[in-house]
This record gives C-alpha cells, structure tokens and sequence, in this order.
C-alpha cells in the first residue's frame, strides 16, 4: 500500500495533547494567582511577594511536560515506523508474496524520536520565562493604569491576560521563518518527524528488495510545492534532477524498459513535497506495470486555499476557548464562549458549502493538567 505522511497523523495529537494541555495550564496558573485579591489595595505588593510561588508552579509544569513528552514521542515514533514498514510490506507482498519483513529500525526509531524530543525540548525553557514574563506586565499595567485615568485596575489586568490567552506561549521560528506558538508548533514539528518516519520506514524497506523507483500520487486540494510532483516518477535515493532510466521489465524476464524520472524522493522532499498536512503518498513504481496514476476526485469541492481556511478557523476556535480560561470575571468568560460559537458557526458554513470534512477534534483545547 502507498505511504504517506498522513497516515500518522492521528498519532501526532498524542504528542500536540500534551503540550496544549501545558499551556492551558500555564495561563490558568497565571490568571489564578493574578486575579486572587485583585481588588485589595495592597494587590500590587502582595502580587511580587508571590512570584517564587508562580515559578515554582510553572516549574512543575515543565517538569511533568518532559518526562511525559519524551515516553509520548518514543511510542508515537516507533508507531509511525511499523506503519511505513507494514505499508512497503503489502506493497512488496503483492508483487513477490514470498517476501518478509525486514526488522524494524531500531536505529532510525531511536534517531528520529530523540532528535524530536531535542527540537521540542528547546520549547521548554520559553514556557518559565513566558509566564513570568506576562505576570510581571499584568502587575505592571494593571498598577499603572488607574493612575493615568485609562481604566480600572481589573479591566488591564482583564484585557492583558486575555492577549496573553490569545497568544501562548510564542516565539517558535521554523526552518522557512514561519512563526508559532507553543502548541501549533510541538504539533507541526511531531506531524513532520512522524511523517519522516513512515517513509523511511517504507524506504528503508525497498531498499532492502532492490526496489529503486517510486511513484508520486495524485492528491485533492495539492498546494503549489507538492503540484509538480504529482504522478512524476523519482528515484528512491540516489543523483537529483530529471532524466531517463533503463531498467528491467517487472514481469519480463530480459525487457528492458525506459523510464523517465524527475528526480529523486530526497529532491522533492527538500522542494516541499511531505510538508506538514500533506496528503500526496509514493508507492513501487513496477516498470513496465504501473501507470501513472488517474486524477485522484476531490473529497470535497474545496480548493487548497479553502482547506487553509478551515485551518484558520480551528486555530480561532481554539484560541477564544483559551481566552475563556484565561478570563478574570464572568463577563469576559461569557463573551469569549459566543466567540467560540461563532467561528464553530463558521466552520460549519464552510463545511456546507465545500464539502471538507470537519475534524471536531483540531477544535478542542485539551484540558489543562
């Protein structure tokens, strides 16, 4: 069967939980210990006194967070690996049903996870000085707010905390200068190295077959990197660019055949093919058997730019659902609730109107440990 990143890409919110679970309760540490005596006259010095007590808790936070994440990302790693292994495994079956499995990598597992949970480690330390840092600004605008005559201490206290709740943990960079928060990001760098880990899996496999050449398929709603791809013929590994191969017939024995290539799978996986929330798969290109793949029929009617949309709209979902946690009264709470049905309204409209399935979890904020 064909492999592709998506095929683990239920296995990347295992990983994304944990971290959206941490800054959950990272704004709600902070909100709590702001909003406790927020109306006292001696709030402001009683609010420095307790920053030891916030650190500590964020620190707690942080800890459970790294020995979950790390046992989370070597499961879901090791996952991601059978499932690229089992997919070259029926793919080489139907051509040569004698053939077994190759030993899974331990190596590549061990190499794939521990460099994910290097990337998102480095996330940890911005978690400790986020919240300190946004505790000391509430303190500070709530303070000085009255005394210019803006607004009451408990609507900037209000209005901060609920940027912050907006925002998270921010400050992630990737490879192409994109940036993130805390969350997305834990996710997105999970959805890429899992994805890694189904191919090379599937690679890894037909390597070990002599299997040289795979086929790139024809996904709905391709984004611009992955369109030129699509149905191309690449080496598994090996010189870049296009050119014509002469290689063995699959079923005849001494035909040869001739076969154009555009490049090598490393080539279009550096160009943007696989990229996170790719849908395109490469299987065993039989030479002299295969053909190029049909036009695959959209899912939906949506366009690439329509799927981005609904995207958008569960990052706004999920942002005004963590507005709500990170609310200092009532009012606030309820009014970032009917945001929150709003874009669910939205996503509903869209999901009418093009026929995008609707992923009801990408909407959920998980619950804050």
């Amino acid at each position: 069967m064909p492999v592709s990143p998506d095929m683990a890409e239920d296995l990347a919110g295992a990983v994304a939980a944990l971290y959206e679970q941490a800054e959950l309760a990272l704004i709600e540490k902070v909100t709590r210990a702001l909003a406790a005596g927020l109306d006292s006259p001696l709030w402001t010095d009683l609010k420095l006194q307790s920053i030891g007590h916030l650190r500590t808790a964020i620190e707690d936070i942080i800890a459970a967070l790294q020995a979950d994440a790390a046992g989370a990302i070597h499961t879901v790693v090791a996952e991601a690996y059978n499932r690229g292994t089992t997919a070259a495994v029926v793919e080489l079956g139907a051509v040569a049903p004698a053939v077994a499995t190759i030993p899974a990598g331990t190596r590549a597992v061990d190499r794939l996870a521990s460099a994910l949970v290097q990337e998102t480690g480095a996330t940890h330390g911005r978690i400790l000085r986020t919240g300190l840092d946004v505790y000391r600004q509430v303190i500070a605008d709530a303070t000085s707010a009255p005394l210019l005559g803006a607004t009451t201490r408990r609507e900037a206290a209000g209005r901060a905390l609920a940027k912050f709740a907006d925002r998270g943990v921010t400050g992630f960079i990737d490879r192409s200068g994109r940036a993130w928060n805390l969350t997305s990001y834990a996710e997105m760098a999970t959805r890429s190295a899992l994805g890694r880990a189904a191919v090379q899996a599937h690679t890894d496999q037909l390597a070990a077959h002599g299997v040289d050449l795979v086929i790139v398929s024809d996904a709905p709603e391709e984004c611009p990197r992955c369109k030129p791809w699509e149905g191309k013929v690449l080496r598994r590994e090996g010189a870049s660019g296009p050119g014509t191969v002469e290689v063995e017939h699959a079923t005849e024995d001494e035909q040869m055949v001739r076969v154009r290539v555009a490049g090598s799978l490393p080539e279009a996986r550096a160009a943007g093919l696989f990229h996170p929330n790719c849908r395109h798969s490469v299987a065993i290109y039989l030479p002299g058997v295969t053909q190029p793949p049909a036009p695959k029929k959209d899912r939906s009617r949506a366009t690439y730019e329509q799927s981005q949309q609904q995207r958008y709209l569960e990052r706004q979902i999920r942002a005004w659902k963590r507005r709500a946690a990170g609310s200092v009264d009532d009012s606030a709470r309820t009014r970032a609730n009917a945001r929150v049905r709003e874009y669910q309204g939205r996503v509903r409209e869209l999901v009418a109107e093009t026929g995008l399935p609707r992923k009801s979890h990408r909407e959920q904020v998980s619950a804050a440990r």
